[in-house]
């Protein structure tokens, strides 16, 4: 590999990682709607134009014997708490990791099956994590719009081919898209849908990402996309960034313990934006954002609506808001054993579940263990929407022949 300057970051001295577990017993049928990938270095190798290969993001070797990304000659390090399934907890840190530093299902479309079948996982929806963030906003960041549109389409080409396509039943195909040009990233949601995919990604909140608010009509493009094509719309929370806090607040506790408050706030600004109320086809899921919230917002609309009088400006008299909720949003739990009591407030039809491998909320290896404490009390009808049938609705992805329970 090619040498860069000095990132520097001290490399951590880290452990082995843990033998594989054991498999786990296969309870119900799941498919999780919220678990990443780190894309290998051989990610944009053949899949640019001819003229532009050679500028496409690379992997390199650091002076201090890191593995970054570069792209415009800037470095992009993994983050090591991205990828801590099989790690001990001592090495669960924010540091840069190496590819033989972390579990190769993190990469490896092969060894992801394995590990999906270690934890009970059916199929799953992979988000990115490296070199194109969350919400694939690298790309649309671009110096060069010529070169990011061409990275987003080759990102979107390696995901179709080798992610998905070695396992199409394993792998729900979710791609990126263009954002500095909406009528391009529209295009690139079209092209994808003729082939097969079923869902895209965008940051939640855009505004902090330097681009248009979702108020403006500048996204019009992207949203009527999603609806004609019937792709699910996967807004990550955090995807646009950790929630804004007071100097010397501890980023990492405090960031992640927001999340959820995130979740509200971005799917109220979605809400509100009018575009699911006029794309009825419209179909948003919050990913990450557990459901706790949901109810409090379900709540919350339907008091404006009915006596404060502060939703006036909702722009469809024939739907609610709280009914465009149920309509339009899917709400994505990974463990919220106090508030699957609201679910019937919610609708037991609108909740996903997720296993978030390989980061640090991930329940992997013991994800059905995890689904047995949050779920194994509820009816079996509401179980069976809860683990798979709502998932293989939105997505339109197959099931096995035969599920549990």
């Amino acid at each position: 590999m090619a040498r860069v300057v000095k990132l520097g970051i001290k490399r951590p001295a880290y452990g082995e990682l843990l033998p594989d577990p054991e498999p786990r017993e296969v309870k119900y049928t799941f498919i999780s709607v919220d678990d990443h990938l780190v894309e290998p270095p051989h990610t944009f190798e053949g899949r640019m134009p001819r003229h532009l290969q050679d500028r496409a993001p690379r992997v390199v070797e650091t002076e201090e014997g890191h593995e970054v990304w570069v792209y415009e000659d800037t470095p992009y390090f993994q983050v090591g708490f991205m990828c801590v399934a099989g790690r001990p907890v001592e090495d669960h840190r924010v540091e840069p990791a190496r590819f033989d530093e972390i579990r190769r299902g993190c990469w490896d479309i092969h060894h992801r099956i394995v590990d999906m079948d270690i934890g009970g996982i059916w199929a799953s929806v992979n988000f990115p994590s490296g070199v194109t963030g969350f919400g694939g906003t690298l790309f649309s960041e671009s110096k060069d719009l010529e070169l990011g549109l061409a990275c987003t389409r080759a990102w979107n080409d390696w995901l179709f081919e080798e992610w998905h396509g070695s396992y199409p039943d394993r792998i729900v195909p979710l791609g990126i898209t263009f954002l500095s040009d909406p009528q391009k990233g529209a295009e690139e949601i079209r092209r994808n849908a003729k082939r097969g995919f079923t869902a895209v990604t965008m940051p939640e909140q855009p505004h902090r990402q330097g681009l248009p608010p979702i108020f403006d009509a500048y996204w019009e493009p992207i949203i009527q996309a999603c609806a004609d094509t019937d792709t699910v719309l996967n807004l990550h929370v955090g995807s646009s960034g950790f929630a804004q806090m007071p100097t010397g607040a501890p980023m990492l506790e405090l960031g992640a313990t927001l999340f959820q408050a995130m979740a509200f706030e971005s799917c109220a600004e979605w809400l509100w934006s009018g575009w699911p109320a006029r794309y009825p086809d419209l179909k948003i899921a919050m990913s990450e954002g557990g459901i706790a919230w949901v109810a409090g917002l379900i709540d919350r609309c339907d008091n404006i609506m009915a006596r404060s009088g502060y939703g006036r400006g909702w722009p469809d008299p024939k739907i609610s808001p709280s009914d465009c909720l149920r309509r339009n949003f899917w709400f994505c739990m990974i463990d919220d054993p106090s508030t699957i009591c609201t679910r019937d407030a919610i609708g037991v039809d609108n909740i996903l579940f997720e296993s978030d491998y390989p980061h640090g909320d991930g329940t992997w290896p013991d994800t059905q263990q995890v689904i047995e404490n949050v779920l194994g009390e509820l009816p079996i009808e509401d179980v069976r929407k809860i683990t798979h049938e709502n998932a293989a609705q939105l997505y339109r992805h197959p099931l096995p022949e035969r599920c549990i329970p």
